[in-house]
């Protein structure tokens, strides 16, 4: 019922929207000897605020159409490497052959689509050729298609891997870090040759117990029967996924916003004041963020549940009984794939220490091979997004990644 209710309460908005549209239309006249008077300005930020309120359930589309790589614009074109019910592997082509690395970027399977990336793919994509797990709304994939838990997300990882190896990078942003770390792991115990030539984790919670978050320590405090009777949901029938079991987008919204509600409502003050100042462009930026961000998808049931369980409550990665499919996980097998860790200083969702704890994990691993980076005054947005993602971040992301294809070709000459 909780679904029913607010898919109501969702449709019911499309129309109050709409009208917000057509308000701020008639505010936006240039009506004579009113046009900037105070009480139309004002009335026009309101209308423009409400025709933004609510939330979208259709992926955006990630819109890059160029880069500029060396002073040319060179056309991209997104294309369907491999497909899943619950993912698909994208393909951001560049025109013309480039000798570069190969990267998998996993994008988090959470309450938002990969589109959430954008600013990272585009940042990559000048340098690398770029493939992006690409995931697809849960209320949207059929019942037959079966279910999806974490074991199905590792297995999905190592079949990626395999598509595109031998000779790939692989860079897991927040949740994807432990099932990268997991799928690695299995490829290095098993001596494949898929097996990466390095792993990129980026505010990941591979042991959260170092410095625990809001969002660890609330799901420690809830056993796992609190989350199946509390947070699960089915998907309506109107839907393609229709009776599916799933954990709604639009709850995991609420919670991230309910952590930050001053600095969201500071926010939509500060979009309000600027466009009745006319400052367009400060009114963009934020409208921006918060279209992708009110942007939601569904996740399956199995996949948040057996999450909750198993790296969140139990920490089965960094105590060592971590299993797919019966198989343990054994992050001590990776001796090839070379490791970097990223952590924002002010992650509120992954605390320090918890990606880094990956190193560790990794004790056969030389020294050498192994590298850390925490970014001072970054969120967990941070890490991926905005400025000092491009100007901080990225840069040494890319010179490790090239120093270790580089290192590849050199090993294979010798």
């Amino acid at each position: 019922m909780l679904y029913h209710a607010y898919q109501f309460q969702s449709d019911a908005l499309v129309g109050v929207r709409l009208m917000a549209r057509t308000a701020r239309g008639f505010f936006d006249q240039p009506w004579p000897f009113a046009a900037d008077h105070p009480l139309l300005r004002g009335a026009s930020a309101a209308m423009e605020l409400l025709s933004h309120a609510g939330i979208n359930h259709e992926r955006p589309e990630f819109g890059i159409n160029s880069v500029a790589i060396e002073g040319e614009q060179v056309p991209v074109y997104e294309e369907v490497a491999a497909t899943h019910p619950f993912c698909r592997l994208l393909h951001f082509r560049k025109e013309g052959a480039r000798p570069e690395p190969t990267l998998l970027v996993v994008a988090p399977l959470s309450g938002h689509f990969s589109t959430l990336l954008r600013d990272a793919v585009d940042t990559l994509l000048p340098d690398h050729d770029v493939y992006l797990a690409d995931w697809i709304n849960a209320r949207n994939v059929p019942l037959s298609s079966g279910g999806f838990g974490l074991d199905d997300f590792v297995e999905l990882m190592i079949r990626f891997i395999r598509v595109l190896g031998p000779r790939i990078h692989v860079v897991a942003v927040c949740q994807p870090a432990v099932p990268v770390l997991a799928a690695v792991s299995l490829l290095a115990a098993a001596g494949e040759k898929a097996e990466p030539l390095s792993a990129t984790l980026m505010g990941g919670p591979i042991d959260t117990r170092a410095n625990p978050t809001a969002v660890n320590l609330f799901a420690k405090a809830h056993p796992l029967e609190w989350f199946d009777s509390r947070v699960i949901t089915t998907v309506p029938p109107r839907f393609r996924g229709a009776f599916r079991r799933v954990y709604p987008g639009f709850l995991q919204l609420a919670g991230f916003m309910s952590m930050n509600l001053d600095r969201h409502l500071r926010a939509h003050w500060s979009m309000f004041r600027s466009l009745i100042a006319g400052d367009n462009e400060s009114a963009a930026a934020i409208r921006e963020f918060y279209e992708e961000y009110t942007t939601v998808m569904d996740l399956p049931a199995e996949f948040y549940l057996e999450t909750v369980k198993r790296v969140f409550q139990d920490h089965d990665l960094p105590l060592g009984r971590l299993r797919v499919k019966g198989t343990l996980v054994e992050p001590a097998a990776i001796e090839r794939t070379a490791l970097l860790t990223i952590e924002g200083e002010r992650d509120d969702i992954s605390g320090l220490g918890q990606t880094r704890a990956a190193h560790a994990l990794c004790r056969s691993l030389p020294a050498a091979r192994k590298a850390h980076y925490e970014a001072p005054r970054v969120g967990h947005f941070g890490v991926f997004h905005g400025r000092r993602w491009r100007s901080d971040i990225y840069p040494r992301v890319k010179a490790f990644i090239r120093a270790e294809d580089e290192g590849a070709s050199g090993r294979r000459k010798s």
